[in-house]
């Protein structure tokens, strides 16, 4: 089975646009893969046009083989641009094979280990209005979540990181007063504060006993989690901006971390997920899979931690459902459910994404004395 075309979608959402990949063969079986960066759209596709020069003509059933030419047939190693276009690609090659043996992905990476999926959802808003955020948890315990995300708030495109990490504390004891101590509850700092905010967060909330603090430190420098984390207790999350089992490979085997956040659309797509993962098992860490994206995102999470025996938490935020794409999500108590569909059991539909509409662009944060920060 040959591919014969390689193709950008961009369908508009809500915040930033969704960008997928399209793969044809020329059997008139397709694959769908989205991409996980999604701020630099002209990027992907002028990657997607150079990678077109590998695609097209090969053999779609060579994952793995497609995945290192990919990878590595530039000399230099691929980077985050170029890697989450071959994360698409590869996800779509997986989509493709599902399709062509009429069986869902989950059975050709070694089949279920569990029923179904556990996911947690974004509390909103994410502001510094306390009772907001409390009134949100419970409506959303009342509608079956058990695992629900909060952050360390901003007021709108601003950040004064002492004042935020103060908001956050308060803000995260708050709920678990009000949700009680069956319900966990996870942290995003979003890589917003610094070393000494970072440890005053992380200790001030090990009474709140979280599931964990993800991303309170920046991805540039990695080591920064020792310090880190002889200094606290609570569980921690990271690799969300990481590309490669390379770049994992410090936090995991430094133990450096407790949960591993594996962006499919990111990290090499499922082919590269799965050696993350079976690294991360030995050092007894949790996956907690990065998913802020669309449909195609969190199809391909699902069957790939349906398949993980070391699998934690799924991320799945509201526009992990969209109107242009049909989907297999059977989304109930927070749980996703074992699909049936063959291959990721997605597909566009094309009248609804013509009819999309909506703004795409990415905050950009700055400091009370106007310094650029990190989103």
């Amino acid at each position: 089975m040959r591919i014969v075309d390689a193709r950008l979608t961009v369908v508009p959402g809500r915040g930033q646009d969704m960008l997928l990949v399209v793969v044809q063969t020329d059997e008139g079986v397709h694959g769908l893969g989205e991409i996980g960066v999604r701020t630099s759209p002209g990027v992907s596709r002028a990657v997607l046009e150079h990678l077109r020069g590998v695609l097209i003509g090969a053999d779609a059933t060579r994952i793995e083989h497609l995945w290192q030419t990919m990878s590595r047939g530039d000399f230099f190693p691929a980077d985050r641009s170029a890697g989450c276009v071959i994360s698409a690609i590869d996800i779509a090659l997986w989509d493709i094979r599902g399709k062509a043996y009429g069986v869902p992905v989950y059975e050709l990476i070694g089949g279920r280990v569990r029923d179904y999926v556990t996911c947690y959802t974004h509390v909103h808003p994410e502001g510094h209005d306390t009772e907001a955020v409390v009134a949100s948890s419970r409506q959303l315990v009342a509608e079956g979540w058990r695992n629900l995300r909060l952050v360390v708030p901003t007021a709108g495109e601003v950040i004064e990181p002492r004042q935020a990490m103060r908001v956050a504390i308060e803000q995260f004891h708050a709920v678990r007063d009000a949700v009680g101590n069956d319900v966990e509850l996870v942290i995003d700092a979003h890589t917003r504060l610094d070393p000494p905010e970072a440890v005053t967060l992380c200790r001030e909330l090990e009474s709140a006993r979280p599931y964990f603090v993800e991303d309170v430190l920046r991805s540039e420098d990695l080591e920064a989690y020792r310090m880190l984390r002889s200094r606290t207790a609570v569980p921690l999350a990271a690799g969300e901006q990481l590309t490669s089992k390379w770049q994992f490979r410090a936090l995991i085997e430094g133990d450096l971390i407790d949960h591993a956040r594996i962006d499919l659309g990111i990290a090499g797509g499922i082919t590269e997920a799965r050696k993350i993962a079976a690294m991360a098992e030995a050092h007894h860490l949790k996956i907690a899979t990065h998913n802020p994206l669309g449909p195609v995102s969190t199809a391909a999470a699902m069957h790939f931690n349906l398949t993980c025996p070391n699998f934690g938490l799924q991320e799945m935020p509201p526009q992990s459902v969209h109107k242009a794409i049909n989907h297999p999500h059977t989304l109930a108590g927070g749980n996703l459910s074992a699909p049936r569909l063959p291959g990721l059991g997605v597909d566009l539909d094309h009248a609804r994404i013509e009819a999309a509409t909506g703004p795409s662009r990415t905050p950009q944060m700055r400091r009370l004395d106007g310094s650029f920060t990190n989103w």
